[in-house]
């Protein structure tokens, strides 16, 4: 999908919390929204599960489109001739900051208790 289509959609998501981003992209009547809202839901997985954050608490610090590869075709046309066009594609990042979890407590091991020991 063309950078241009997908930086609109980008645009209305910019500065909010994942959360109502979602909502906001499962309601936007484009195309591009469903990419944006799997990219996010990504990060939002990542951020969980990888970087050990709140997910409630993670807000959208940056996202940007920038264009990607183009690939070149021709078209049939009239008269025989062949009108080339570009597939554009595009490369979507997203940036996610929230609260941190705290970090488990390892659990100490557990001393032999040598009054068991001896009763054996």
């Amino acid at each position: 999908m063309s950078p241009r289509k997908v930086g609109v959609v980008a645009g209305l998501v910019r500065g909010r919390s994942v959360d109502d981003a979602l909502v906001i992209l499962s309601h936007v009547p484009r195309a591009s929204a469903i990419p944006v809202r799997k990219i996010i839901e990504s990060a939002r997985a990542n951020a969980d599960y990888n970087h050990n954050y709140k997910p409630e608490t993670l807000r959208i610090v940056e996202i940007f489109v920038t264009p990607g590869p183009r690939i070149k075709r021709f078209r049939p046309a009239a008269r025989g001739m062949a009108l080339p066009f570009e597939r554009k594609s595009s490369h979507i990042r997203v940036v996610v900051d929230g609260e941190k979890r705290a970090p488990k407590k390892p659990v100490a091991a557990k001393k032999p208790n040598p009054a068991k020991e001896e009763t054996k």
